[in-house]
């Protein structure tokens, strides 16, 4: 049937407000918002009160794949390599050892216990292989409790980088299932070519994204978050077109750009958040459109059982098996295996085997859906007190504090630098006003010992002081000169 265009453009405003709404409730509710989106979603669709028929996988697909693009990429440019440094090993070793031993182990008990084949097993592991962490830390947020130590980062940098992985494997496997006569060498050669390419374009394209953003000079503010969304889709298109990981590539690209400074980074890191929430809203609202709640009763009982073999046996394996020599302490890895929560990835994933016609692509796709339902229901609900019992959460006590952001221009001939006074300065005992600093500079803050001090006129500055100063390159001669620095 076709509606007319005002209808469908007041059904989707509808549709994404009440997802908006749902979002709300959600924290109250301690639940993860993409349930609730997945359930408006369904009672828009034929079956349900909205009574709006939708049957188009490669829609799904295309919209998925748009929006994972731009969450993976927003996932990274929230990321940079100093947060991520410390926990980099554990994290590339829980994304790529980990996901493969869930996935292997779900395929095994799929194939042993349910009776699927060999291969048909191992794709739906790949396709439930990875997890997300967006819902996890909506949860954690909502609860009034924060992480201890490097957790959260972990948890973090692993569920933006197993994204890939996962699809990489899916479609790795498909290719198997679709081409019988292809070798084991020459899927093992796709993998790899799958994650150079990944790698090799996501850091190109980040940096050359860092060079185009800041050299580029737009005469409209408003051009640069267009710039950066056409950047964004040329990255993933080149990348997989050429046979590499395009969501590798702008997870890498992301990481890049989050670790750089360019011209108005936070008010795009801030745009590229929205298009991620707006996305994962429609990708939610469509897959919930695209199930039919009827088709999910037949696979209850199969659902079930891989669901609680995944949370109880593959994850926990995965993560322990993957972690063997880290310092993680027993309670933090099973806080880990806990936090497997099943999300958008693996029901996009699901659309895959439909388009190409995989042999029970309608039934993998049904238990794909139940498998999520059930992790974030029973996972999702419960992670705050699995934290707490585990004793790994800080209570955010007394009153909330909010960090204030700020911003400057930036140009790449500014920089904010530190400068430690010498002893016998000539800046020692002088007020701030008094010091003569060049027109660009501009102290942004003092470092005195183990105390932060905000710089006044009157401030008088003590030997060991350490200047946080932006100011123009040109002028930084100038700067040491007055502060008594050697070149």
């Amino acid at each position: 049937m076709n509606y007319p265009v005002e209808y469908i453009l007041l059904g989707a405003s509808v549709l994404i407000l009440l997802s908006i709404f749902a979002s709300k409730a959600a924290s109250k509710l301690r639940v993860p918002a993409l349930l609730l989106f997945l359930v408006v979603g369904m009672l828009a669709g034929s079956e349900g009160p909205g009574g709006i028929y939708y049957d188009d996988p490669w829609s799904a697909q295309l919209l998925g794949v748009l929006a994972l693009a731009f969450i993976i990429f927003s996932g990274g440019l929230h990321s940079s390599w100093r947060v991520i440094s410390p926990v980099l090993m554990s994290g590339i070793s829980l994304s790529t050892v980990g996901v493969l031993l869930a996935a292997l182990l779900v395929g095994l008990f799929a194939h042993l216990a349910l009776g699927y084949s060999v291969l048909t097993g191992l794709l739906l592991g790949a396709i439930v292989s990875s997890t997300d962490a967006a819902a996890v830390f909506s949860v954690i947020g909502s609860s009034g409790t924060r992480l201890k130590g490097k957790l959260k980062t972990l948890l973090e940098f692993e569920s933006a980088s197993n994204d890939p992985v996962a699809v990489i494997l899916t479609i790795s496997i498909i290719h198997l299932i679709t081409n019988p006569d292809a070798s084991f060498t020459g899927m093992v050669f796709m993998l790899f070519m799958q994650v150079f390419l990944g790698l090799l374009f996501g850091f190109g394209m980040g940096r050359s994204m860092v060079f185009i953003v800041n050299r580029l000079r737009l005469d409209f503010e408003g051009l640069y978050p267009v710039l950066t969304i056409s950047l964004v889709l040329f990255t993933y298109g080149v990348t997989a077109s050429l046979g590499g990981s395009g969501f590798l590539a702008v997870y890498i690209a992301g990481i890049v750009m989050g670790s750089s400074e360019f011209i108005n980074k936070k008010s795009l890191t801030r745009f590229h958040d929205g298009i991620a929430w707006l996305l994962q809203i429609t990708m939610f609202l469509i897959l919930g459109l695209l199930v039919f709640p009827s088709d999910l009763i037949p696979v209850i009982v199969s659902g079930l059982l891989v669901s609680i073999f995944l949370i109880f046996i593959a994850r926990p394996a995965g993560v322990f098996l993957s972690l063997p020599l880290s310092r993680l302490s027993m309670r933090e890895k099973t806080f880990i295996s806990w936090v497997g929560l099943r999300g958008a990835v693996p029901i996009v994933l699901a659309t895959f085997p439909l388009l190409v016609g995989v042999p029970e692509s309608d039934t993998l796709f049904n238990v794909v859906f139940f498998i999520v339902i059930t992790s974030v229901l029973l996972q999702g609900t419960t992670i705050p007190m699995v934290s707490r019992w585990l004793g790994l959460d800080e209570p955010l006590g007394g009153k909330k504090s909010r960090n204030l952001e700020f911003e400057f221009p930036y140009d790449e001939n500014s920089e904010m630098t530190e400068f430690e006074i010498p002893f016998g300065s000539g800046a020692v005992g002088k007020q701030v006003v008094e010091l003569g600093l060049p027109e660009s500079a501009l102290i942004m803050l003092i470092k005195r010992g183990d105390e932060s001090v905000v710089p006044r006129g009157s401030t008088i500055l003590e030997a060991g002081d350490v200047l946080v100063i932006l100011a123009e390159k040109y002028d930084f001669p100038q700067i040491r000169t007055v502060l008594g620095l050697l070149e």
